[in-house]
């Protein structure tokens, strides 16, 4: 079993209370949460939304280790394990998340995919940069559409050029995301699956802070 501070940093996404997501925190503060009864867990079984307080969640945790024990991280008390969470809904709070997506690097790198824009080559954090297509000194913007991740090699044989100066090509277009694009690497893994169905986007067009 994993250990218990690792699994306490497992994500929960957070829907309010007409069930629009608005945020994804750990399971620390989702336990937190559910223990004073401000929230709710929300399980997607068989296309079903299933709502389930900690009492309930917790009396079928025996049930989850029998016959899903692979679709959970579970957290060990004194008595037994407890599945956590992968969606709750705060029972109290209906403000939407403010409609905006931070420019940083790790949200560039997200959305980049961790890709050099140039030669297209995937790379560990820390050997990118964060070019700017057209060069701060040309009037070049720090936003979404003017920076893209960069190897060190691309980067350095760019310079302070243009791509077309450097007679390089950008692998696609940069854009803001509509959506945190961390959440959206998320989605790709088996275990928020369930969460697709508050992050469609063809219901949900709000970002999400993490």
């Amino acid at each position: 079993m994993t250990a218990l501070p690792v699994v306490l940093n497992e994500q929960v996404l957070v829907l309010n209370r007409f069930y629009t997501a608005i945020r994804v925190i750990n399971a620390r503060r989702a336990f937190t949460m559910l223990c004073r009864q401000a929230a709710e867990i929300i399980a997607v079984e068989g296309g079903q939304y299933i709502t389930y307080d900690l009492e309930s969640w917790t009396e079928i945790a025996h049930l989850q280790q029998e016959f899903e024990p692979d679709a959970h991280a579970w957290v060990r008390t004194a008595r037994l394990r407890i599945a956590v969470p992968k969606i709750i809904r705060l029972l109290g709070y209906d403000r939407l998340p403010r409609q905006d997506v931070k420019l940083n690097r790790r949200n560039l790198y997200a959305r980049d995919g961790n890709h050099c824009q140039y030669c297209a080559k995937s790379f560990p954090t820390r050997e990118l940069t964060i070019d700017h297509v057209l060069p701060r000194v040309m009037g070049g913007l720090h936003s979404w559409a003017n920076l893209v991740c960069a190897c060190v090699r691309c980067n350095a044989r760019k310079g302070g050029r243009t791509p077309g100066q450097a007679h390089m090509r950008l692998i696609r277009k940069p854009v803001k995301p509509r959506r945190n694009p961390v959440i959206t690497l998320r989605l790709g893994e088996a275990r928020y699956r369930s969460w697709r169905a508050f992050l469609d986007e063809a219901y949900w067009t709000v970002e999400l802070r993490d």
